[in-house]
């Protein structure tokens, strides 16, 4: 095949040409992201039940749907919230591979049939199914910096005039509001209402009836008489708009013949439906809104999209009204491929020295540089046929790939140059000769790396799909570099190169230092031949040493910590705020806005915003608790440790320790967008023999208190409370029969007065609000307040529903989680220091093995489920690449001993890399798993060099160790070339700094030092293995499974 292409260079250069434009124009239509679409289908579910607590939520809301949900096609598992202002939220996650449209479709399908079984007021204000990634990509503040409007102006504007038209922006999913819609509150006074001897009841069916939109019909519609002309369309309103329509409300007509009017008994305003949240941006009342994607939603493409809308937006929001972004996702994936594509580069320019160094004339130099950027263009060329994205994964391969693409360059180059250099040929003559050697490394050594790479592409889950994308990456990118090195790169060569001039006459400096280092080099190549020789004698003490790398590197590798994904300084954090349990959310609100305010104080904070009400970690709504998203400045801006994330959560938490009033976790996000919201573990003990709350409460308690024990454990915790105060009310029915009160009235007016009755709509803005009616805030402070809320008896008197309720104090759930269709209460934390996170979850493991009875079980959850489900394929990934290393090289080489040379020198990469993991505290992550992925490769391409080498000879009747000396002297300086451009190329990978720094340096250290390793032992122990298994002959074998 090269001779074609030395004889045809225009085409040759061309078809370059061709591939390269391609990969060109690819760069500008390729999306961005993080990483490739790893988040598996998620499908979110809202209701609300009014008045209701979390209990009776819990009871006929959350498993009535559950229990439909939980039998859907593809389904893996689900997690709900159940909370004490009525509100349930399910989370229905998926297995990978599910198309997300159709998950939601069967999760809309399975909530239908519960529909008929849900109550009436949450079948009245609906349940909503949609698509969702369920975490917070962005979260936008909106403010008014003159404290011209107030929050509920600014939440409601938004929405009003903007909110809509954003959610129809693709890959938009759920849309949460830190603010309330708009309602007419109807406050109802009980001491007014006893004057006028008027009922709750009453009053709810006036405003009912009163406040109706009705279909007016049409005056003159078919069939119509002779002497008719025109139709005339009815309008009769009959729906109410402002308070003092409301306030005119009759309700009923006294003896006297006054009427008695809403207003009478009730203040009337429009304000907030709700009073859940309160929002502060930094010192600033505020309203915020937070987005989360699709699962199959290009982050930088859709945010892109919604900060492009919001700023044209922005500039028709009324004077005093401004807007921040207090999170963004973006922010990081930006930065980190910044960072990356700056790596590339700096990659790029060692390679170029090393090979300068070694080529030593510019000619040489540029055909490497001109044959890798093919190589990579045609690569990205390949993402748009194979639906990739360029994230990190798929960048991290090509800094990688650099090293690999310009070794088949290299290795051409150097087998011309050696021809002629030390045989006087001509360029062209030294290049069909070359090619003739050194084709058949070139194939060996693409097909072997396509070897390692392309069958762990094929793994599933989420491990699989993170493998994909950098496998195929590699993959592609040494077929085409090996393509490249057998068409354009021997093109190049013959048309490029000259004759190497003889040392006579006045030579330069430059060739003066050439002269000297090639001197030197060929003495070391000697040296390195006569040390050869003297193992070759004492072939036992090179495969000794091999026998002792192997057990140390398995050793140390089954010692070595295990993690999924390591932790990144995102650009921002978040804390959790909970107050005891039954605090106000005012108590709250007071806590947050003074941690809100520290935080502003410390170097490399940008911005803060605090939303209160809003509990992050248990994803439910509670008056004590609170969540702050602190956003930090610019990775570049942030250079010192006190300024690093790392360092500001612990500030955080300091401020916690400091402020007893309420208790603070500080936590880095997850570390994959959509599995979960904070890093560290999360998992979920499940109630499966249906005990009470308080049985597993106190066996949750049990657990944590024996986690927390445990060294692997930084802080194990629960959101879960029993003690929110609370009163139980029991109703005498007997002596409310007894005074003929109905008992329905007592439930209904207590139902109204204290958690609200959402009675029907009304239209303002050119939208449909709610009409509530409740009790007025100075009857709803004590429970001693029944006396003033009463109800009719059988003669006609009003009379206190405090006659017919006893109260007792007791306690509480604010918030009930379930898991999977059962009860269960989700612990979090994190490892300890030193630890790493898979040993914290096999902590887990073993706490609940021993302190969970019978009936309970443990289910991780978010990332911690994703890691366990990992943990199995980490060897079975490293086995496959193995595996079809040696069956690639058999194929190739006809060949059963060959195989076993090259794989029996793949421990000495593997020590390098083990002992440089426990050196720099690097865990046996998904990144420095994919770095020894990646060593297999190198250190099977450094062997291959020599013995491809070596069986030439043998087969041409040399003697076994001249041929395997011999190789290794002619491949010494290609190998050491190739790997110091590796090396240095991968440098930069493992300094890294700034965003994503922590997975760039993980898998540089490993490759640097497992290359280093594999390439210092292999020069020596590959020539003794392939003259040892030479030796033992295998035909026997060979014959037998050749056999017909």
């Amino acid at each position: 095949m090269s001779k074609f292409f030395i004889e045809r260079p225009i085409f040759a250069i061309v078809l370059s040409l061709v591939i390269s434009i391609a990969g060109i124009l690819c760069i500008f239509t390729l999306p961005v992201d993080r990483y490739p679409k790893i988040t598996p289908p998620q499908v979110s579910v809202h209701a609300s039940y009014y008045g209701a607590d979390a209990q009776v939520v819990n009871d006929t809301v959350a498993e009535v749907i559950e229990k439909q949900v939980v039998s859907v096609e593809g389904f893996d598992s689900m997690s709900s919230t159940s909370n004490s202002n009525g509100s349930y939220s399910l989370n229905v996650q998926f297995k990978s591979g599910i198309d997300s449209d159709m998950a939601t479709v069967r999760v809309q399908n399975a909530v239908n049939q519960a529909t008929a079984a849900l109550p009436d007021s949450v079948r009245t204000l609906g349940v909503t199914t949609q698509k969702s990634s369920g975490d917070m990509a962005m979260v936008i503040a909106l403010t008014s910096p003159n404290n011209t409007y107030d929050a509920a102006f600014l939440k409601n504007y938004f929405s009003i005039n903007y909110l809509d038209e954003l959610k129809t922006i693709p890959g938009v999913g759920t849309i949460q509001e830190f603010g309330s819609d708009y309602a007419m509150r109807v406050w109802l006074d009980p001491m007014k209402m006893t004057k006028n001897n008027i009922t709750t009841t009453e009053v709810v069916n006036a405003i009912r009836v009163q406040n109706q939109q009705i279909a007016g019909g049409i005056i003159g519609t078919a069939p119509v008489t002779e002497s008719a002309a025109l139709q005339y369309i009815v309008n009769a309103e009959g729906r109410l708009k402002t308070p003092d329509e409301f306030g005119n409300i009759v309700l009923r007509t006294n003896q006297d013949g006054s009427l008695l009017k809403l207003k009478d008994i009730a203040r009337i305003v429009m304000d907030q439906r709700s009073y859940d949240f309160i929002a502060r941006n930094g010192g600033k009342p505020s309203a915020a809104i937070a987005f989360s994607l699709t699962d199959d939603a290009n982050a930088v493409e859709t945010l892109g999209k919604i900060k492009a809308k919001v700023a044209e937006d922005a500039k028709s929001f009324p004077e005093d009204m401004t807007y921040s972004i207090n999170t963004d996702n973006t922010d990081f994936i930006n930065a980190s491929i910044g960072e990356v594509i700056e790596t590339f580069f700096e990659a790029l320019l060692l390679v170029a020295l090393i090979v300068y160094v070694f080529l030593q004339n510019w000619r040489s130099t540029l055909i490497p540089m001109i044959a890798v950027p093919v190589s990579l263009l045609g690569t990205l060329a390949s993402f748009e046929v194979l639906g990739f994205t360029i994230n990190t994964l798929t960048l991290f391969a090509m800094v990688l790939a650099i090293g690999l693409v310009v070794d088949d360059a290299i290795v051409v180059i150097e087998a011309v140059e050696y021809e002629m250099r030390y045989n006087n040929k001509t360029p062209k003559e030294a290049t069909y000769i070359a090619m003739k050697k050194v084709q058949g490394p070139v194939i060996g050594v693409a097909c072997v790396l396509a070897a390692v790479f392309v069958p762990v592409a094929f793994l599933g889950g989420v491990m699989g799909i993170l493998y994909k994308q950098f496998a195929l990456t590699i993959a592609i990118s040494v077929v085409i570099s090996a393509f490249t090195a057998l068409s354009l790169t021997p093109t190049l060569c013959a048309s490029m190169l000259k004759e190497i001039e003889k040392k006579s006459g006045e030579r330069s400096r430059l060739n003066k230092v050439w002269d000297t280092f090639n001197d030197y080099f060929d003495r070391m190549v000697k040296v390195y031949g006569i040390f050869l020789r003297k193992l070759a004698q004492r072939i036992m003490i090179p495969l000794g040493v091999l026998v002792g790398i192997t057990i140390i590197s398995v050793g140390l590798f089954i010692k070595l910590p295990t993690a999924f994904l390591p932790q990144e300084d995102n650009g921002y954090f978040l804390a959790a705020f909970s107050l005891p349990e039954g605090a106000v959310n005012t108590r709250t609100n007071q806590q947050i806005s003074g941690f809100l305010k520290f935080m502003e104080q410390q170097a490399g904070v940008e911005s803060t915003l605090g939303i209160t009400g809003f509990d992050i970690l248990s994803g439910g709504q509670k008056a004590n608790a609170g969540t702050s998203f602190v956003k930090l400045k610019s990775w570049k801006e942030r250079n010192l440790p006190e300024q690093s994330v790392n360092a500001l959560i612990g500030k955080a938490f300091a401020y916690g320790a400091m402020n007893p009033g309420a208790n603070v976790i500080a936590l880095n996000p997850s570390p994959i967008p959509g599995l979960g919201v904070s890093g560290g573990f999360s998992l979920y003990i499940l109630n499966k023999n249906g005990s009470s709350m308080e049985e597993m409460n106190a066996i949750v308690e049990k657990f944590l208190a024996a986690a927390n024990q445990r060294p692997e454990i930084s802080k194990a915790y629960t959101t879960f409370r029993m003690d929110t105060p609370a009163y139980k009310y029991d109703v005498n029915r007997l002596k409310a029969q007894k005074n003929q009160v109905n008992i329905g009235d007592v439930f209904s007016t207590l139902a109204t007065f204290y958690g609200g009755a959402s009675i029907n709509d009304f239209t303002a803005y050119g939208r449909n609000f709610k009409v509530i009616a409740e009790g007025d805030t100075s009857y709803r402070m004590n429970v001693s307040d029944n006396k003033y809320v009463t109800v009719r008896d059988g003669m006609g008197n009003m009379v206190p529903i405090g006659n017919f309720i006893t109260p007792t104090q007791t306690s509480t759930a604010a918030v009930i989680t379930r898991f999977n269709n059962f009860p269960a209460i989700k612990i979090g934390g994190s490892n300890a220091e030193g630890y790493s996170s898979g040993q914290a979850l096999n902590a887990l493991a073993d706490v609940a093995k021993e302190v969970l009875p019978s009936g309970y079980s443990y289910a991780f959850a978010e990332s911690s489920q994703q890691e366990v489900e990992a943990g199995s394929k980490t060897v079975y990934a490293l086995s496959l690449g193995i595996l079809f290393v040696f069956l690639s090289l058999a194929a190739l080489y006809e060949s059963w001993k060959i195989p076993f040379t090259v794989l029996f020198g793949l421990p000495t990469g593997f020590f390098g890399a083990t002992i440089a993991a426990f050196l720099f505290n690097v865990y046996n992550d998904i990144y420095f798993q994919i770095g020894l992925l990646t060593i297999i490769g190198l250190a099977a391409k450094n062997a291959i060099l020599i013995v491809e080498y070596a069986k030439v000879r043998v087969d041409n009747g040399m003697d076994l160790v001249e041929s395997a000396i011999e190789a290794s002297e002619i491949r010494l300086r290609p190998i050491l070339m190739t790997s110091l451009a590796f090396i240095l190329g991968n440098i930069p990978l493992a300094l890294s700094s700034g965003a994503g720094s922590v997975s760039r340096s993980e898998m540089g250290i490993a490759v640097v030092f497992g290359v280093t390793s594999a390439t210092i032992f292999q020069i020596f122990i590959v020539p003794m293995l392939f003259i040892a298994l030479e030796k033992i002959h295998f035909s026997s074998l060979t014959r037998f499974l050749t056999k017909k």
